[in-house]
């Protein structure tokens, strides 16, 4: 619509005439572009994230890269409260009792799923760090991470690590320091495939300092022997489950195979028990490797050396064992 004044021509929107004709009780307002609610912002540590530059350590180079299909299969690690509060590579301090961990080249921040390969237990993690810079690691895990993943007790652990995009929510509940929801176990079927692709194991590292110590098993008192006119065949003894369940106990995994035990007493009470496995398979295959004997509990397959004649041969026996990497081996009667 055009309205003379004085010469000037105005020209009144065609909207606001229709507004001001709609009548009723209450007017009408058109809300214009600026009154609406702004589009979500970029999380500042995303819009942020840093990739940087290539580097050098100890004569070895690494190019980080936004490599959104990164999936690998290798050794991890954990460092615990000795570096709290120190400054990580993109400025944040570093917190042990959040969900956090260190990777050479990936994003940081930028998440991750990790799989410990002997269990086929999953987390999310949000990269935070750089490290680790140790043969066949490929990832360094926090303290509250290695809770989370069972591996607390362990210097090293065969992992998959693989790049994802999680939801928002769950981001956020890492940017927290809080745990993410829990991922489904990796079936057997797979593990047993990627445990195929993992190098060779250049040595078993001891866990950080703060690691929860073994539990070493109380000595249960000799009985005295009874007076028998000839000697009973021993039957096999039914090994009881540890505290924590099924946990696959063999450090070695992906080297050579490990040398047989002395040759225990031919009888005795005596048993070392190196691993208890809830896949027959697995147990089976680690009593072929160490000579052992897999003892059946319930559903529980459990590897044992022996019998030892005495506690003290089952102790000569557990000593070996445990050097040859079987940290959680003990003894049992």
């Amino acid at each position: 619509m055009l309205l003379k004044t004085k010469g000037v021509v105005t020209i009144i929107p065609l909207f606001l005439l229709l507004a001001a004709c709609g009548g009723g009780k209450e007017d009408k307002v058109v809300k214009s572009a600026s009154s609406l609610p702004p589009a979500p912002a970029i999380p500042d540590d995303e819009a942020n994230a840093k990739i940087g530059n290539p580097y050098e350590i100890k004569g070895e180079s690494f190019t980080p890269a936004d490599n959104t299909q990164y999936d690998e299969v290798g050794y991890g690690s954990w460092y615990g409260s000795e570096t709290a509060g120190r400054q990580t590579s993109n400025g944040e301090t570093f917190n042990p009792d959040a969900i956090s961990a260190a990777h050479k080249t990936l994003p940081m921040p930028s998440y991750v799923e990790v799989t410990n390969l002997d269990t086929g237990k999953t987390i999310l993690v949000r990269i935070n760090d750089r490290g680790p810079f140790a043969e066949n690691r490929i990832i360094d895990l926090s303290k509250a991470a290695a809770q989370q993943l069972g591996v607390e007790g362990q210097g090293t652990f065969p992992v998959r690590v693989r790049r994802v995009n999680p939801p928002e929510q769950e981001k956020d509940v890492l940017r927290r320091g809080e745990r993410a929801g829990e991922r489904i176990d990796t079936p057997e079927s797979l593990l047993v495939v990627l445990r195929k692709h993992l190098p060779a194991k250049a040595a078993v590292v001891a866990p950080p300092a703060d690691a929860p110590k073994p539990k070493t098993p109380a000595a249960k008192p000799k009985p005295a022997p009874k007076p028998t006119p000839m000697a009973k065949p021993q039957a096999k003894p039914v090994v009881t489950p540890p505290d924590g369940g099924d946990r696959f106990v063999e450090e070695g995994a992906g080297t050579k195979p490990v040398a047989k035990p002395e040759k225990p007493s031919s009888s005795g009470t005596y048993y070392v028990q190196i691993g208890a496995f809830s896949a027959a398979e697995r147990a089976k295959a680690l009593a072929t490797k160490t000579g052992g004997t897999v003892l059946k509990a319930g559903a529980i397959s459990r590897v044992v050396v022996g019998p030892y004649g005495s506690e003290a041969d089952a102790r000569s026996a557990l000593k070996s064992m445990v050097a040859k990497g079987y940290r959680d081996a003990r003894i049992t009667r």
